[in-house]
């Protein structure tokens, strides 16, 4: 990923309505999570990154079920950073 399209990203995930996306998908970021993934997996980040807040947040909080996945791999992914 060129780093445009990366800091594009990250500005996409600190400008969330709800503080704790925030917090977590950045954490995901700067920690250096995301950097290890393959390109289908960074990806399947920017997918969930589209996502609305509360439904995103739903997945991450293990409220809403995960069909694909791709989508659950990175969820638990995120989970553990």
């Amino acid at each position: 990923m060129e780093r445009a399209d990366y800091e594009r990203l990250r500005w996409r995930c600190i400008r969330r309505a709800l503080l704790e996306l925030d917090i977590t998908l950045t954490r995901f970021l700067d920690g250096g999570e995301f950097e290890k993934l393959n390109g289908d997996e960074k990806q399947a980040f920017v997918e969930l990154a589209d996502m609305e807040d509360h439904d995103l947040w739903d997945l991450l909080t293990g409220k809403a079920e995960i069909d694909d996945p791709r989508l659950a791999h990175i969820v638990a992914l995120i989970r553990k950073s």
